[in-house]
């Protein structure tokens, strides 16, 4: 694996380490995973636990640390505090619940939701961890990932290589029942400033009442919400 992405070699090399310690990694593996000389791997894993980057676990293995997510949280934050409304208004609009996603690795988790008041809900409390193989938040948070970030995942998913361009083209993806039987859900993305997709805003109801073709009567909401919440 090169590791002379920036030409600054010893800040790739730590980016190497920490992208191998993304699920947890032994010394072993992170030599295995790097490519770096066992001394190296050592010496800055260390490092970056000192700086709070990584952590132990019980087994001894380094993880993505608490300051991480302290960092990443920093940016979350502005999203979030942007969100209720957006989420609010997209319910009122649609006339159904209102979710928003962030990925974490093959997974997607809901960070802010806005309940429908009355009648048929699909709930997805905020907090729910949900899969990347499967729905319309799914599709989004992926379509715009390079092929090479893609190709691995895709004999697990619901949707093919296919679906995911027809989403870049139009810039929104649907899914009815896929991940769940008797859902449907619509989602667009939501951007940071360089145009990098961070986040899937959602609305999701029961296919009795948006019925097969979902994106024709909530795409445009939804877009447009994900707009609203883009470059934050």
């Amino acid at each position: 694996m090169g590791n002379n992405i920036s030409g600054v070699g010893v800040l790739d090399k730590a980016v190497l380490i920490l992208t191998a310690c993304t699920n947890g990694a032994s010394l072993a593996e992170l030599v295995h995973e790097t490519g770096l000389p066992r001394a190296t791997a050592h010496r800055l894993a260390q490092a970056l636990e000192a700086h709070g980057l990584l952590q132990r676990d019980h087994e001894g293995r380094w993880r993505p640390g608490a300051k991480l997510s302290e960092l990443a949280g920093a940016t979350a934050d502005v999203l979030l505090a942007s969100a209720e409304p957006a989420l609010n208004m997209l319910r009122d609009q649609t006339g159904e619940s209102s979710q928003l996603y962030r990925r974490r690795a093959d997974e997607r988790i809901c960070v802010a939701a806005a309940e429908r008041a009355s009648g048929l809900r699909d709930t997805v409390p905020v907090g729910a961890v949900l899969p990347m193989t499967a729905g319309s938040g799914a599709q989004v948070l992926l379509a715009w990932e390079p092929p090479e970030a893609i190709l691995p995942m895709l004999p697990k998913c619901r949707f093919s290589s296919k679906t995911l361009a027809e989403v870049r083209r139009r810039g929104w993806a649907q899914s009815v029942a896929e991940r769940e039987a008797g859902v449907v859900s619509v989602s667009a993305p939501v951007r940071d400033k360089t145009g990098r997709v961070v986040a899937a805003i959602s609305v999701s109801g029961p296919l009795e009442r948006l019925g097969r073709r979902p994106g024709e009567r909530l795409a445009m909401a939804v877009v447009r919400a994900g707009q609203k919440l883009s470059g934050l």
